[in-house]
């Protein structure tokens, strides 16, 4: 009886690509459609080795030519990353692998990533923020921030929160999503632990958002838990960030920020972030400064990262009310000509 008779269409094209070789794969998945990658990467994921027998009958059956007695060993998931990769659309290619990886692909969580941001928030907008956070831990981070703009700014902090609180979720919390889509969208969701959620997910949701509308949900977030308000900015724009800002904008910055509090922030900064700020005060005022660094003695580092953190915050600051530009943040909005 043949081995391929009860496989499934997923799995027979995944063996018959790895016996055809990465680049016969690439090709061929530039053809395909994204579902339908998905669908034979997670197969080929799961291939270690093909039998001979099993290699022949496959490839008979799809008319080739080739066949190996010894039968064909392979790296299932280092192939599938590669034949991915190897694609000519490179944003494509690496969104694919991204999904695939993430495992949560072809599940209903994808209808969701499907549908136009506006229509997601319109069926989610009733349902509970922890809900709604653990449904958009597991989109895209662009995506996310989207959706994330069309709800309500009161529930925007909230939801953004509990992104930030969420780590690995449990098939009891799972279920809650499965609750929620198979109401709204009628899918159904797998039952695996998920690495979801957490800082890092909401500094990448933020940073796609327009300029503005972070540091809006951000204060909300203060409110509720300053210390993952801090985190988030922390990772969000750092210290040695500052050498993007141009130097009207570091001087708008400074005039804002007292000669100790910048003193103390200088002290475990790069030569970049240095030679940045003392360009854009008097020479005056930076050799004061240096002569207070050689003299101050050992500061601990929690102090030095507090007062960084603080012109950190007055630049955020400056930025949300439009005074200066920060190159690089915020998925949006014109910038000062």
């Amino acid at each position: 009886m043949k081995k391929t008779k009860h496989l499934s269409g997923a799995k027979k094209a995944a063996l018959l690509l790895l016996c055809l070789g990465e680049e016969a794969t690439a090709r061929i998945f530039e053809a395909l459609d994204d579902a339908e990658v998905r669908e034979i990467s997670r197969c080929m994921m799961e291939i270690e080795h093909v039998e001979p027998s099993l290699a022949r009958e496959i490839l008979e059956e799809y008319k080739s030519a080739r066949h190996n007695d010894i039968g064909v060993y392979i790296r299932g998931e280092e192939f599938a990353k590669h034949a991915i990769l190897g694609g000519a659309d490179s944003n494509r290619a690496q969104q694919l692998l991204d999904q695939v990886s993430a495992g949560i692909e072809g599940r209903p969580l994808e209808t969701i990533s499907k549908m136009h941001p506006r229509m997601v928030a319109g069926l989610l907008e009733n349902e509970h923020p922890q809900t709604i956070a653990l449904i958009l831990s597991t989109q895209r981070d662009d995506h996310a921030s989207r959706i994330l703009a069309e709800l309500s700014e009161d529930l925007r902090g909230e939801v953004v929160y509990r992104i930030g609180k969420i780590d690995n979720v449990s098939p009891e919390v799972i279920n809650q999503i499965e609750a929620a889509l198979q109401r709204e969208v009628g899918v159904i969701v797998g039952h695996d632990h998920k690495q979801v959620g957490g800082i890092e997910k909401v500094v990448e949701i933020l940073g796609k958002m327009e300029k503005g509308a972070d540091q809006y949900i951000l204060t909300s977030i203060e409110a509720t838990d300053p210390e993952m308000a801090e985190e988030i900015r922390r990772r969000m724009f750092t210290f040695e960030d500052l050498v993007a800002i141009d130097s009207r904008g570091m001087q708008a910055v400074l005039r804002e920020v007292s000669t100790d509090m910048l003193t103390l922030a200088l002290k475990t900064a790069s030569d970049a972030v240095r030679n940045k700020i003392f360009s854009n005060i008097s020479q005056r005022a930076a050799d004061m400064i240096m002569e207070d660094l050689e003299a101050m003695g050992p500061r601990k580092l929690s102090e030095v990262e507090a007062m960084q953190m603080e012109v950190v915050k007055v630049a955020l600051k400056l930025e949300e009310e439009g005074t200066i530009v920060i190159p690089g943040r915020g998925g949006g909005g014109d910038e000062l000509v």
